[in-house]
């Protein structure tokens, strides 16, 4: 029965990932030249599982399936394509077909969409859309990158405060040009400055003569159209949001942010920060080239280098004690690699904390005590096993002391290091997660070897 499950359960965990067979299967096609097979395997895919086939495989086979199958790309596609291969997407598409694949969108997918286009893509992309989505797209690209502004679409759902549910309800059926989907209906002052939203579950479920203003939602909150997206994406998951109106700076409604473009942008960061720690880009995709992926990487190798070297030069301090005693050589990695690993682990921790707002002004004191007190607790704890480790190895009992006490100073170091590092780029308005992690390997190597072979030189030479 157990393995009968097991086995259920690996094939719903395979369901939700793109079946190699499949794969196999319109590659064969496309090679062939049967256009008509390759749409009978196309066609029951999502448009976030064809977004992934063509970011899986090659550039020959990307455009060979595009110029079989292309005109059969819509806007919804185009929205899952990761952006380092979307303009060779949309280069190869015939222009009615992008035309026909843009008009279906809404405002904020389509500024998602050309925001990070060349200039005469995003003409390509502007010209085929209505005078008046133009106008709406155009005007939110005035907004900051990275803004609710850029964020939000247009296609809004508002109704006068003064109307009741049977008005409101009468107005959704004979509307024509409603978005596909929408949570709220937007009560707005006859200024147009929103004062409120009932959800459609609720507006659904009151009398026709109720009044809009007696069943809106106590989590009803507005977003400037200039708030940092991250910040928006915060407020969501903070507050449980499932949209929230966007306005200007004179608090009129200009549009609405949904869940889903927020959750985007969560994931966004999230990816960036852990892309950032590991010192790749936050740009890094599996897409890139050999060359993007080089220029990517490259500098923060090298700042690794430069402070290896810095490592190095303090190894040179004890070169002659090293000499004497060559269980030295053998053990100072150790310091070094236990140092390097704890103040990553408390890193990543304070990264996070500090992404989510966990962190702040309030607990920082608690938190640093905190993390110290581990680093104490942790490097006291191998240090005893180190330290018999060491003196069982090489019969010295004064090398396992030695080793002992700069391995508790390494991991409260560490740990402290861990910590503050982050806090401060922070406060200096540094990204705490693209600089930290070289900070705190330097500081974990130097004072590792500083502390073991400091001590080593005095107790024992």
């Amino acid at each position: 029965m157990a393995e009968a499950l097991a086995e259920e359960h690996d094939r719903e965990e395979e369901d939700y990932r793109l079946d190699g067979e499949v794969v196999e299967a319109i590659l064969d096609a496309v090679e062939a030249g049967d256009a008509a097979h390759l749409a009978a395997l196309m066609e029951p895919l999502h448009p976030a599982d064809i977004a992934d086939l063509l970011e899986q495989i090659g550039a020959p086979e990307r455009a060979a399936i595009l110029r079989l199958w292309g005109r059969e790309i819509d806007g919804d596609i185009l929205t899952e394509i990761d952006p380092t291969i979307r303009e060779e997407v949309i280069e190869a598409m015939p222009r009615e077909v992008l035309a026909e694949a843009v008009r279906e969108l809404d405002s904020d997918d389509v500024v998602d969409l050309i925001e990070d286009l060349e200039e005469p893509q995003q003409e390509a992309i502007l010209g085929v859309l209505d005078e008046s989505d133009r106008a709406a797209v155009e005007q939110s690209l005035t907004y900051p990158e990275y803004s609710a502004g850029r964020l939000m679409q247009r296609e809004v759902v508002s109704a006068p405060e003064h109307w009741t549910v049977g008005e409101t309800i009468d107005f959704l059926r004979r509307e024509e040009d409603l978005p596909d989907q929408f949570y709220h209906v937007i009560l707005v002052d006859p200024g147009h400055h929103p004062i409120g939203y009932v959800t459609l579950g609720k507006l659904l479920a009151s009398r026709r003569e109720m009044a809009l203003s007696a069943i809106t939602e106590d989590s009803f909150r507005t977003i400037s159209a200039w708030q940092e997206e991250g910040d928006v994406a915060y407020a969501f998951n903070q507050y449980h949001l499932i949209s929230a109106p966007v306005v200007d700076d004179d608090d009129r409604l200009v549009g609405v942010i949904t869940i889903d473009d927020a959750m985007a942008v969560l994931d966004e960061e999230h990816e960036e920060d852990i892309l950032r720690l590991a010192g790749v880009g936050d740009e890094s995709s599996i897409t890139d080239s050999v060359l993007e992926t080089v220029r990517q990487r490259l500098p923060w190798l090298a700042v690794n280098l430069c402070t290896a070297l810095i490592a190095a030069s303090v190894i040179k301090l004890f070169e002659g004690s090293i000499s004497s005693i060559v269980a030295l050589a053998v053990l100072m990695p150790i310091v070094a690699s236990m140092g390097g690993n704890a103040g990553t682990q408390t890193l990543t921790v304070a990264v996070r904390a500090l992404a989510t707002k966990n962190l702040t002004e309030s607990n920082v004191i608690r938190v640093v005590r905190r993390e110290a007190l581990v680093g104490l607790v942790n490097g006291a704890s191998f240090a005893v096993v180190l330290g018999v480790v060491a003196w069982l190895w090489f019969g010295t009992p004064l090398l396992g002391v030695v080793i002992a006490a700069a391995m508790v100073i390494n991991l409260f170091v560490a740990a402290v290091a861990g910590i503050v590092v982050p806090l401060t780029l922070e406060k200096l308005g540094a990204d705490p997660a693209l600089a930290s992690g070289t900070f705190v390997t330097t500081m974990t190597d130097v004072v590792g070897f500083f502390a073991f072979l400091g001590l080593a030189t005095a107790v024992l030479l």
